[in-house]
């Protein structure tokens, strides 16, 4: 009985396996060798062997799927800057760091410099390594006393960005240029230390819309990144690290700078687009900037403007520049002791096909 079965059953045995040895030597059902066969009697079919690559997200960063919403004025305008109209703008996709980049992050960078090495083994881009000077790349720990008047700042000057204590807050003490630095090291490092066969498009500052309309964690129109119109949740607890009264920095639970991976994340997963540390972002500053840009992925550029926008409140600011709207500037060469920054990275593609599971690159 047994032979029987299997005498019934292996010509159809057979046929998979044939099957089978046909795909896998591209003879049978193979889009490749398809499109070569037309080639060669002179279709246009593309360039063979460009299928299958993938974007998929880097460690510690979220997707952040294209939309429409409200730029601007989320509140009164206490300040009367008029600076901050409402508009509608539409933003394609794009991914986002979700902290702000720590103090152990930025010193990989630091120390990427120091010992001028960008890759692990031979480099996986033909792309030269980018040339930086250990000096200009340095946070300024001083300004833990240089931005305050008489201020004991010196145990914050001296063991901030250097002692392990503090590995997991945000780094303060840079600039804007030295953040974009920052960016363009974490590209090389990214494409000359993968196995990809193509490279990914660059780390950046996110554009001032990009920032506020993931700072909205996907709310329309939202006050603070938690929605609001409140600054305490529930069990009476802050939302986030700032000045919330005259001489009060404690009750939030910090007296200077937290973690970065402390209170709740926004609707996208973010955390800290509010309080913590400011955050530079990439466009230049001007009072009717948003009005003069377009309305599909606005990013203001003005030739010699050196004011650069700063986005989110700080640990040392009021709940007023807490706001998604609330816009402010620092000069590109400025380092105080409460800006500092996150990256993003243009996701090439539609937001249907964002892989948000996957961190490991596709292999040569």
């Amino acid at each position: 009985m047994y032979k029987k079965m299997i005498s019934r059953f292996f010509p159809v045995i057979a046929m998979l396996l044939t099957a089978s040895f046909l795909q896998g030597c591209g003879l049978f059902g193979k889009k490749g060798s398809a499109s070569e066969k037309d080639n060669r009697r002179g279709e246009v079919t593309g360039v063979a062997k460009r299928v299958g690559w993938q974007q998929n997200l880097p460690i510690d960063m979220v997707a952040v799927k294209a939309g429409t919403f409200w730029m601007g004025q989320a509140d009164e305008d206490i300040a009367t800057t008029q600076s901050a109209f409402n508009r509608q703008v539409t933003i394609s996709e794009f991914y986002m760091d979700k902290y702000e980049v720590s103090n152990n992050k930025y010193r990989q960078f630091v120390e990427a410099v120091r010992l001028g090495e960008y890759s692990y083994s031979t480099p996986t881009t033909l792309k030269d390594p980018p040339q930086f000077n250990l000096d200009e790349v340095l946070p300024d720990t001083t300004v833990w006393t240089s931005s305050f008047s008489y201020h004991y700042g010196d145990p914050l000057m001296e063991f901030y960005f250097d002692h392990p204590a503090f590995d997991n807050y945000p780094v303060v003490g840079v600039s804007w240029e030295q953040a974009n630095m920052y960016c363009t090291w974490r590209t090389y490092h990214m494409n000359a230390n993968d196995k990809s066969n193509y490279e990914m498009p660059p780390f950046r500052l996110p554009t001032e819309a990009e920032w506020e309309y993931a700072a909205k964690g996907g709310k329309d129109v939202a006050k603070y990144p938690w929605g609001g119109p409140y600054l305490k949740n529930k069990r009476g607890c802050l939302m986030a690290n700032f000045k919330p009264g005259r001489g009060n920095y404690i009750d939030d639970g910090f007296s200077y700078t937290a973690p970065v991976d402390v209170y709740a994340p926004n609707g996208f997963g973010l955390y800290n687009m509010a309080g913590n540390v400011s955050e530079w972002v990439l466009d230049d500053y001007s009072e009717v900037g948003t009005a003069l840009t377009w309305d599909l992925d606005p990013k203001f550029t003005k030739e010699g403007e050196s004011r650069k926008v700063v986005r989110g409140g700080s640990w040392k600011d009021i709940a007023h520049y807490l706001e998604t709207s609330t816009r402010t500037y620092e000069y590109q060469d400025v380092k105080t002791a409460h800006i500092g920054f996150r990256t993003t990275m243009t996701f090439i593609g539609r937001s249907g096909s964002m892989n948000v599971n996957n961190n490991r690159r596709r292999q040569r």
